[in-house]
């Protein structure tokens, strides 16, 4: 039996539904916790810490970095953004499955310093489906809706990096698909650790 949890990164652009299926999949899965970030911006009203994220003095996070805490980080308008590492290896150690949401060049941080993580890149059905997504918001103008659309092009041509593609044709068959991955990698795991421990 596998005793630790895996680390799922998920990634994919801005439209391809990662929210919504992720909400789903937690839901259904009571052994997942979804990653909670660091930032050294200021809470928001209705934000906790440790739940929307973990809310850090600069000189905090400046040592998480120096201290190799955190997984992958950047600075956005002057703040620190970054997942830090002990949560998520606590959790993994209590045999929970982490589900990190996270742009590409994260992802990629992520996956040089832990290459046991499963990595997948969310698709959406076609660019036109998921121009249809972004219009049906109505969050945004339209110079904002063709930015997200030349960085979504930008984006996909990523996922042959990642461990597995699914597109999002809709949540239920996207969550099964994911489930199925789950699946296989713990028993790659599983394989992996008795083929070890018989050899020892």
């Amino acid at each position: 039996m596998c005793n630790n949890g895996l680390l799922l990164i998920f990634s994919g652009p801005s439209g391809a539904g990662k929210g919504t299926v992720l909400k789903e999949l937690l839901n259904k899965n009571h052994n997942m916790k979804l990653s909670v970030s660091a930032t050294t911006r200021q809470p928001r009203e209705g934000e906790c810490h440790g739940v929307h994220y973990f809310f850090m003095t600069n000189e905090e996070f400046e040592e998480q970095i120096v201290n190799d805490k955190m997984l992958e980080y950047a600075q956005y308008c002057g703040k620190y953004y970054g997942t830090p590492s002990v949560p998520i290896m606590n959790w993994i150690s209590d045999g929970l499955d982490v589900v990190l949401e996270i742009e590409v060049q994260g992802a990629r941080q992520i996956k040089e310093k832990l290459p046991e993580c499963v990595s997948v890149f969310v698709l959406p059905p076609s660019l036109e489906e998921l121009e249809k997504r972004l219009r049906a918001r109505n969050t945004e103008d339209e110079e904002t809706i063709q930015k997200r659309l030349t960085i979504a092009q930008k984006e996909m041509e990523t996922a042959k990096d990642y461990d597995y593609v699914i597109v999002n044709d809709t949540v239920a068959h996207t969550i099964e698909q994911i489930n199925q991955i789950i699946a296989a990698e713990k028993l790659k795991v599983c394989c992996r650790e008795s083929v070890k421990e018989r050899m020892l």
